[in-house]
């Protein structure tokens, strides 16, 4: 898999390198030049091509929208990942704390319903199979 991103990698530099020679061309536009001009346009689509059978070879990758939008906003992508993990974690933490809570609450709410209602309480544990609160 590594060797598919080194090969798109090499593949997008020569066509960002071919675009800035094609920059140089046009801004300077000479009519002697139309036939390098015509080669360098040439190597575009060519490059264009290459992208396109990489793109192909790589399909089944999936790039959440967000990280588009983080190079958009000029930010560094792996920033992504980070504050997702981040997110995770604590909603991870939010949700431990409610479980050991309605924990706590239904051991509780099973010792003081024993005190009050010991004889359903008995079949309530045969039901569920639940053992003495602890």
């Amino acid at each position: 898999m590594a060797e598919k991103f080194d090969n798109l990698e090499e593949h997008l530099e020569k066509f960002i390198e071919n675009i800035r020679q094609l920059g140089i061309i046009v801004s300077d536009f000479q009519p002697s030049s139309q036939t390098v001009l015509n080669q360098k346009l040439n190597f575009m689509i060519s490059g264009l091509q290459d992208i396109e059978k990489c793109r192909q070879q790589l399909h089944e990758i999936n790039v959440p929208l967000e990280v588009f939008e983080y190079i958009d906003q000029g930010r560094n992508p792996q920033l992504y990942t980070k504050e997702c993990l981040e997110r995770a974690l604590a909603r991870n933490e939010q949700v431990k704390g409610k479980i050991d809570t309605m924990t706590k609450f239904k051991s509780l709410l099973i010792s003081e319903l024993s005190k009050v209602f010991p004889e359903e309480m008995v079949k309530y544990r045969a039901i569920h199979g639940e053992d003495a609160p602890s």
